[in-house]
């Protein structure tokens, strides 16, 4: 029989806007699942990391991230940092070898804040331009820049440096003080991180962007560093479904059929374990955009909620593990089909989950 384990970020939003934002709205499958699952919680000011299965990497920011909890998942270690930039260089075909993200962002002045804002639109030709400077400043410095993606930019070393980095999602939209790489080399690479600012403002591409009124790639993020894996991700799935480019590299990395996220759940045929990774209120919550963050959230009990709960209601799937991402914890819940019947346990509105 078919078992699915549901991943949710950004689902809980900081107490102090919950009840607002989540007034009115109507989730009753979502908040079913919530109140009669067994569920268990991780607080960040006891547990840094998303998983109990996991120790030392604290540098995750506030919560849980989605980069350590797939780590965690497909039996990658994440020690010292959370090992993404091989999975990922593998996925957009560069070679085996030692790697770090180094994604193009732009940092912008707020006061006394260095705001990251990442996911800024380069083409192809900036992204070969800039990644040619980078790669003539920083030559016999053991840094090879790639981008083979336009949003997606790589350093190649000969030997992983000892630091601990935040990923890029967890440093969007924040201060960027305090969330750069620690580590005991971690000096040396925050003032890489200045350097590169300094040839990326200069740069004829950003002065050419500037004059379009487009923000400039004046920054890179550097996170996620590792080697690539001598044994392959473990198959613990049969199947994954995401609107997530990175869920996608593991589930490639592991060998696992991937499908794109689509309108609506449906049970389909055959069993095995299916993992679902739903991102979609991440885009809105950073943007700050709460009713489009209310409006996902609406289809997604439409869509996902309501037809995962009636399957496990009537018996199509044996088992529904829910993990929630996002706000000040992580909560792991896990449900069966008793569970499921089990009506004296009472919904609670979102908002009230949002700040137990």
């Amino acid at each position: 029989m078919k078992s699915v384990h549901l991943v949710i970020c950004d689902l809980f939003l900081p107490t102090d806007i919950a009840a607002e934002v989540c007034a009115d709205l109507r989730l009753p499958a979502l908040e079913k699942m919530l109140a009669r699952g067994a569920s268990t919680g991780s607080d960040p000011s006891t547990k840094p990391l998303v998983m109990s299965a996991v120790e030392g990497s604290a540098r995750t920011g506030e919560g849980g991230s989605l980069e350590a909890l797939l780590c965690v998942m497909f039996g990658v270690p994440c020690q010292p940092d959370v090992p993404i930039a091989p999975i990922s260089a593998s996925f957009d075909g560069l070679d085996e070898g030692c790697w770090i993200r180094a994604d193009p962002a732009h940092l912008r002045l707020q006061r006394d804040q260095l705001v990251l804002l990442p996911d800024v639109e380069v083409s192809t030709d900036e992204a070969k331009q800039l990644c040619a400077a980078l790669n003539k400043y920083f030559a016999g410095q053991d840094m090879e820049f790639y981008a083979p993606h336009s949003r997606r930019w790589y350093v190649r070393m000969d030997q992983l440096p000892d630091i601990e980095t935040v990923p890029l999602s967890q440093a969007a939209g924040r201060n960027v003080r305090g969330l750069l790489p620690g580590g005991s080399e971690a000096t040396h690479w925050h003032q890489l991180f200045n350097e590169a600012q300094m040839l990326l403002f200069a740069h004829p591409v950003n002065e050419a962007r500037e004059a379009r009124g487009e923000l400039p790639i004046n920054s890179l993020w550097f996170w996620g560093s590792g080697c690539s894996l001598a044994a392959p991700l473990l198959k613990v799935y049969d199947s994954a479904s995401s609107d997530d480019v990175l869920s996608g590299m593991f589930a490639s990395a592991a060998n696992i059929p991937f499908a794109g996220w689509s309108e609506r759940w449906c049970v389909g045929e055959g069993s095995g374990k299916q993992l679902l990774v739903w991102t979609g209120l991440r885009s809105a919550f950073r943007q700050g955009d709460l009713s489009a963050w209310r409006d996902a959230l609406q289809d997604f009990e439409t869509g996902y909620a309501q037809p995962l709960w009636q399957a496990l209601r009537a018996g199509k799937i044996s088992q529904l593990q829910i993990d929630i991402l996002g706000g000040s914890r992580v909560q792991h819940i896990k449900l069966d089909r008793a569970d499921a019947w089990a009506f004296w346990r009472r919904s609670k509105p979102l908002a009230i989950c949002s700040m137990v």
